[in-house]
């Protein structure tokens, strides 16, 4: 009941009411209308915007055991009134209620991306029958129709139709993607053009967007250790101010300043520095396809000098792809057709990828006789009665055929690569090369943390010279590979013994065990991986790694913010105590002076929201899709560098101990 008191009185009306008393009360003082004291009109004022909160100082004081900033109002409120001053009174409660619509609108401006995406969250889901029904009451396995310019109810996969979808709210991508049958799609995106069938494969309250939702929530409930901090100095700072209080009016006979002491010293702007100012952060990175988990992980980001990258699926697409192939005595589109004729009977990773090649370049895929797989070492058929093989070079040579390759082979192996050795009847007949993509703007993105003197280091379980090849190629200085998962973590240890704050920026599968040990931890959140934004203190929806120069921009942002205000904060406080003690303010310049501190403290962190940090970021962005030549659009993967990874059928790497990687487990077992 109190508490619906508390907030009732309050609110935006209650406060603009209380407003009108005391601007009647500031008009009767300027043209010297005289009342009675009991016909003040600020005491409207004192009742709406005072009796709340000298009802949360005892809520707090009784029920939480809590000396609150509150409690110092109300004493300076009740001080005022005791001493003849109505005025004063109603003029610090009623600033003081300002301050705090000031504090929520603020907070609200920084939930404004999480409102935004629990509206996007559907609640009708109409059923492939016609049926339209709650989208809480869909099933596992329903079969939902979604037409175009829908929203998604939930989770699925689609079985019927192709489309574009624009996942913008989950992932921060500015342009819709293709989908087909077999695609997973997410709840809250929006199909765009075709209309589909989906298989749901979540419940509503297990949907992407809910976890997401429920991701952004928790975010606020987590206090960053400079608001612990500020929370202890406004305990603390009430009691000083009653024994500097009482000091003031036992040494000048003067109980008016004593009052004005009261009024001046509540750290209400202390207490609204650091919150205001990570709420603001955290609003601005949701905004930008960024999930910070907590305000403690957004301080401890600005204090990082040393940032350590995963390589598959972190700087590189992790999605595999051929990117070279060498031919000896026959043409490249034979080569690839008869290499992805054979290849596609298989479930192998690096046959899939074969088979993707060529039918992106219209090769032609025949049909094979008597096909057999050798677990571990390649595959082989029949075409048109010539014997085909492809596999490494142990397969390769067990079947009687040589050749003098030893040199190309290294040369992919020295970058990474994993190769399918090709051979037809008794000859070698070419060489297929297959890695995983750089991201585009990882060169870019290292250069700009390079530019703000932060260390950044590549931990990989690929060979050493594999990994000396990719970091030359996005900047990286330091490498170190040959890595198990429980290495990588020794290696962050090492590290952080030697005085670096660490930050580990990977997949969020494999390196969950660093992700954990490292100061702060950045996942790839690619939506399809609940493990990479569980794992990870903050995660990156997009998946776009330019975002690492703008968190840390934003971090040390934020953290300037933060001691800034509570410096001015500070220093505002200390300036009008000393001029209430020596009778230069009294209770209602005191409070103008001091609440005029708070406010400007709550706007100062409200810049945070609207701030621009990501101008790396968006360059980065806009060369990801277009480059132009002559008028002409061309897609920038084609000039991107290729690195070796290997991604499993359902796009979730794996790594296995035994063999350091996945990658170096095919790379040398398989083809090489």
């Amino acid at each position: 009941m109190i508490d619906e008191i508390t907030d009732f009185l309050f609110g935006l009306k209650m406060t603009i009411i209380s407003g009108i008393f005391l601007l009647i009360a500031i008009i009767f003082m300027i043209f010297g209308v005289e009342t009675p004291i009991y016909l003040n009109p600020a005491w409207g004022t004192v009742i709406i915007s005072g009796i709340p909160m000298l009802l949360l100082a005892m809520t707090r004081l009784i029920r939480e055991k809590w000396i609150s900033s509150a409690l110092l109002i109300a004493i300076a409120m009740v001080a005022s009134l005791l001493i003849g001053e109505v005025f004063a009174a109603g003029e610090v409660a009623w600033i003081m209620a300002l301050g705090a619509l000031l504090e929520d609108w603020t907070v609200e401006r920084a939930k404004k991306g999480l409102k935004n995406l629990i509206d996007l969250t559907p609640q009708t889901a109409r059923l492939t029958n016609g049926d339209i029904i709650p989208a809480s009451e869909v099933k596992l396995g329903d079969n939902i129709r979604i037409l175009p310019g829908e929203n998604i109810p939930v989770d699925g996969e689609i079985i019927k139709g192709t489309s574009s979808i624009d996942q913008s709210v989950m992932t921060g991508e500015s342009l819709p993607i293709d989908k087909t049958v077999g695609d997973e799609v997410f709840c809250g995106t929006t199909n765009m053009f075709g209309a589909i069938d989906i298989k749901a494969t979540s419940l509503a309250e297990d949907s992407s967007l809910q976890k997401l939702i429920d991701l952004v929530k928790a975010a606020d409930e987590k206090q960053a250790p400079t608001q612990r901090i500020a929370d202890k100095w406004a305990t603390w700072l009430v009691p000083v101010a009653l024994i500097i209080a009482i000091a003031a009016w036992l040494v000048t006979g003067n109980i008016e300043r004593g009052v004005t002491v009261l009024v001046v010293f509540c750290p209400c702007a202390l207490i609204l520095a650091t919150p205001t100012a990570i709420m603001a952060a955290i609003g601005q990175a949701t905004k930008h396809g960024v999930l910070i988990k907590s305000g403690e992980a957004l301080e401890k980001l600005g204090a990082l000098n040393t940032l350590i990258f995963d390589k598959t699926g972190t700087l590189t697409y992790g999605n595999l792809v051929v990117s070279d192939i060498v031919k000896y005595g026959i043409s490249e589109e034979e080569l690839l057709s008869i290499t992805a004729s054979c290849e596609s009977l298989s479930e192998h990773p690096l046959a899939k990828a074969i088979v993707n090649k060529a039918k992106n370049d219209n090769v032609s895929i025949s049909d094979v006789n008597n096909f057999k797989m050798n677990p571990g070492l390649g595959v082989s058929c029949e075409i048109n009665s010539d014997k085909i093989y492809a596999g490494n070079l142990k397969f390769i040579n067990e079947n009687g055929i040589s050749a003098d390759i030893g040199e190309d082979l290294d040369k992919f192996k020295n970058e990474g690569k994993a190769t399918v050795i090709v051979g037809k009847n008794n000859d070698v007949v070419g060489i297929i090369a297959l890695s995983d993509m750089i991201r585009e703007d990882a060169p870019q993105m290292i250069n700009a943390l390079h530019d703000i003197k932060t260390k950044t280091v590549l931990l990989t379980g690929d060979n050493t010279q594999a990994a000396n090849y990719f970091a030359s190629k996005v900047g990286i200085g330091e490498v170190h590979g040959n890595l198990l998962p429980e290495e990588k973590l020794d290696w962050i240890e090492k590290f952080q013994e030697n005085g670096g704050n660490v930050c580990m920026v990977g997949d969020g599968v494999n390196d969950a065990p660093a992700l954990k040990t490292a100061n702060v931890s950045v996942a790839m959140g690619s939506m399809g991986s609940d493990v990479a934004i569980e794992a990870a203190d903050i995660a990156l929806l997009g998946d776009e790694i330019s975002k690492i120069p703008y968190l840390k921009n934003l971090s040390n942002s934020t953290l300037f913010t933060i001691k800034a205000n509570i410096v001015m904060s500070m220093a505002i406080n200390a300036a009008a105590i000393i001029c209430s003690v020596l009778g230069l303010l009294n209770p209602v310049t005191g409070a103008i002076v001091h609440n005029a501190g708070s406010c400007l403290v709550v706007l100062n962190a409200a810049l945070l929201y609207d701030r621009n940090f990501d101008k790396t970021s968006k360059k980065a962005q806009h060369n990801h899709y277009h480059t132009h030549d002559d008028g002409e659009h061309s897609h920038s993967h084609e000039n991107v560098e290729i690195i070796d990874a290997i991604q499993t059928e359902n796009g979730i790497r794996h790594l296995h101990a035994h063999t350091h990687s996945m990658e170096r487990h095919v790379c040398e077992n398989y083809h090489n």
